[in-house]
């Protein structure tokens, strides 16, 4: 199904739970946590540049905007939303932009971007190299130079089979999505959320794997910062927890949910 543009995908009955997937992801990553949230509405996105979704955007708050118009259509007007990555990055943006349809958030291995305008601009420009990369060389030059970097270096450890399942999903994407979503959703191209955690005011939990040394500090951070903020580290686990522990980040997310349910 589209609204706009936007594929989704809607799983189960109960309060929604809206969930972004990371860059070169899409909706499949999800599949197997939504099997754990039984009594919840999975609505599995495929964000712009992404999977099935080829709307072109110029920001991060066009992509927010496009959120907004996929909850319109389907009258929910209050939900949690679980963001992974890029993901996380855009549930944050969301929750800063619209905090009314925001109920909880779960922020896995995410950031609110970069502090420094001089730091944005160093991304920004490297993004626009990687972006000129994959138009160039293609998407499984990409995917092949992608999947070897330490970031996901534990997903080594995963089951072939489930290896396989990711590489192809990363295949699956088609370069100008990747490059535009580089250029309008980055970490250099997003607004800077820093400043603003502190007005954050919706129960927050906060996930890295203890493996991922750089989101587990910047998540500590995080956590100074967001007024009502849990976070946890997880053992055994880098990047995509959700991925690499499918069954314990859906029970972790189950409680964290129970404990904070929509009030209508």
């Amino acid at each position: 199904m589209s609204s706009d543009g936007l594929q989704y995908e809607i799983i189960g009955k109960g309060d929604p739970v809206l969930l972004l997937h990371g860059f070169t992801g899409t909706r499949e990553t999800w599949r197997e946590v939504c099997s754990y949230l039984t009594n919840y509405q999975c609505i599995l996105v495929d964000l712009p540049g992404h999977g099935k979704t080829n709307t072109k955007i110029s920001s991060m708050k066009d992509c927010c905007s496009l959120l907004i118009d996929l909850l319109d259509k389907l009258g929910i007007y209050k939900t949690h939303i679980i963001g992974y990555s890029m993901g996380g990055r855009t549930a944050l943006s969301f929750a800063m932009y619209y905090s009314d349809y925001v109920s909880s958030l779960i922020l896995e291995s995410s950031s609110p971007g970069l502090k420094e305008e001089a730091a944005r601009f160093v991304r920004r420009e490297k993004d626009e190299k990687l972006a000129q990369r994959i138009l160039d060389y293609g998407v499984k030059d990409f995917v092949n130079m992608w999947q070897e970097l330490p970031l996901f270096a534990t997903q080594k450890r995963l089951p072939e089979a489930a290896q396989t399942q990711i590489r192809n999903e990363r295949l699956s994407q088609d370069k100008e999505g990747l490059a535009m979503s580089l250029h309008t959703m980055g970490t250099g191209a997003q607004p800077s959320w820093w400043g603003e955690l502190p007005k954050l005011s919706k129960p927050t939990l906060l996930i890295a794997g203890e493996e991922d040394e750089k989101f587990v500090e910047i998540n500590k951070m995080m956590q100074k910062e967001i007024q009502h903020a849990e976070f946890s580290i997880y053992p055994e686990a880098g990047h995509a927890v959700h991925v690499e522990k499918s069954r314990n980040f859906g029970k972790m997310v189950n409680v964290f949910l129970g404990e904070n349910y929509i009030i209508t």
